[in-house]
């Protein structure tokens, strides 16, 4: 598993603990969520911000 660079967890972090009920564990759901609260413009990075989002989310529903 490749480490995320430093920024991609920050952004995540301080998105998860300001908009605690916006993420949900859907991709598609998150990468939208990100892009309406961000000024990202780059995809790469939207995405792999959402992608960061939706893995601790999913890691967060019990099985």
């Amino acid at each position: 598993m490749a480490i995320k660079p430093a920024y991609i967890k920050k952004t995540g972090h301080l998105l998860m603990e300001q908009y605690p009920n916006a993420f949900g564990p859907d991709f598609e759901h998150n990468k939208e969520v990100v892009n309406e609260l961000t000024n990202i413009e780059s995809k790469g990075v939207r995405n792999r911000v959402a992608g960061y989002i939706t893995r601790k989310v999913n890691a967060q529903i019990p099985a």
